[in-house]
């Protein structure tokens, strides 16, 4: 099978759309027969995940409408966005690092014409507490939002 930016059968993921990262997780998850294991799986991905430099844990990183301080910091390269992401709360973490990843490595584009509905792939609405499906939905709002602040004025990002 080919893959849809660079055409190669063997392709090293760092052209994999956002939509196939998600089916990837969704995959994962669903070949999880127990809530609870599946509960756990989220949170060792978070504890397994790299530490966030405590330089980047800063009010305008962190995740408005979470319940556990969480971060989530875009990296601008050329035209791609990469995203780091941390938390104090393993469920909290594994779940922003997992947006993270999913989002990473694609352009602004790719992701503001993203529909985030499709994460409903995840089934997260019977796994997670209304909190923490809330929380969830501000990350991908944040997500969005950087999105678009690149496609707006992408010199400005350099920075980051």
């Amino acid at each position: 099978m080919k893959h849809d930016k660079c055409g190669t059968p063997d392709c090293c993921g760092e052209c994999e759309t956002i939509k196939r990262k998600l089916e990837r997780y969704a995959q994962i998850l669903g070949n999880i027969d127990d809530p609870q294991d599946r509960f756990l799986w989220i949170m060792d991905f978070g504890k397994n995940s790299r530490a966030m430099d405590d330089d980047h844990k800063v009010r305008s990183f962190e995740v408005p409408g979470c319940q556990s301080q969480t971060w989530l910091v875009p990296h601008f390269v050329e035209d791609k966005i990469y995203f780091t992401a941390d938390s104090v709360a393993l469920i909290s973490k594994g779940m922003v690092c997992i947006i993270a990843d999913v989002y990473s490595g694609s352009s602004a584009q790719d992701i503001n014409e993203f529909n985030q509905d499709e994460f409903k792939i995840l089934d997260l609405d019977t796994l997670l507490t209304p909190g923490r499906n809330n929380g969830v939905h501000s990350m991908l709002k944040k997500v969005k939002f950087y999105s678009r602040k690149n496609a707006d004025n992408p010199k400005s990002n350099e920075a980051a």
